[in-house]
């Protein structure tokens, strides 16, 4: 049960973390949502692992991270250097909605570990904040205004490629020497769709 509580309060937030990048890049949420939200549950089920079978805590939101700059440069298809912007300040955006509501209705971030559903109730909250400000962001067109094409690099598709695949080999190679089959599964799924998408000719 722990498991499918985990699943759904972690969707609820990196749908939110999601729409706040994409509103930054004056983008609307529900454009490639399908395919975002199959990467986010793939991350979301190695976080669980990663944090509850394997105590990785320290890895798991640095590899949360990597994903979402890799779901923004290779499926959406912004430029590595905007994704890799966006991505943590979205992130940074969404931690300081949690950190306002942690202070505010349990006086510390150390109170809500305290109890699992507090933690809940804190995640649901910051989710439900970070997916209102997206809205409204939108709604009035807050967000990057510049040309990111500009930062584009001229070999960025080979870079990118490149990358994936460099950083799928790092992974695969550290969690076969561990064991970590089930790990090896999910990553090897998620790293394969990225690359599925950044080898696809640019629309």
């Amino acid at each position: 049960m722990e498991a499918i509580w985990f699943m759904v309060f972690s969707t609820f937030e990196t749908l939110a973390i999601y729409s706040l990048i994409m509103t930054l890049l004056r983008f609307k949420t529900t454009e490639y949502i399908w395919q975002a939200l199959i990467v986010m549950i793939l991350a979301n089920l190695q976080s669980f692992i990663m944090r509850n079978e394997l105590q990785l805590d320290f890895l798991a939101p640095l590899i949360t991270v990597l994903i979402f700059v890799f779901l923004f440069s290779a499926i959406i298809k912004i430029p590595v250097i905007w994704s890799a912007i966006c991505t943590i300040l979205g992130y940074m955006f969404y931690a300081l909605i949690q950190v306002f509501y942690m202070l505010t209705l349990y006086g510390s971030i150390e109170a809500t570990h305290n109890h699992e559903v507090d933690g809940y109730v804190l995640q649901l909250l910051s989710s439900l904040t970070g997916l209102l400000i997206s809205w409204i962001m939108y709604k009035y067109a807050i967000g990057f205004t510049y040309d990111l094409e500009k930062l584009r690099f001229k070999f960025e598709h080979i870079l990118l490629i490149s990358l994936i695949v460099v950083v799928l080999i790092l992974l695969a190679i550290l969690f076969y020497l561990n064991r970590l089959w089930l790990l090896l599964l999910f990553f090897g799924i998620t790293f394969g769709i990225f690359l599925f998408y950044a080898i696809q000719t640019k629309e």
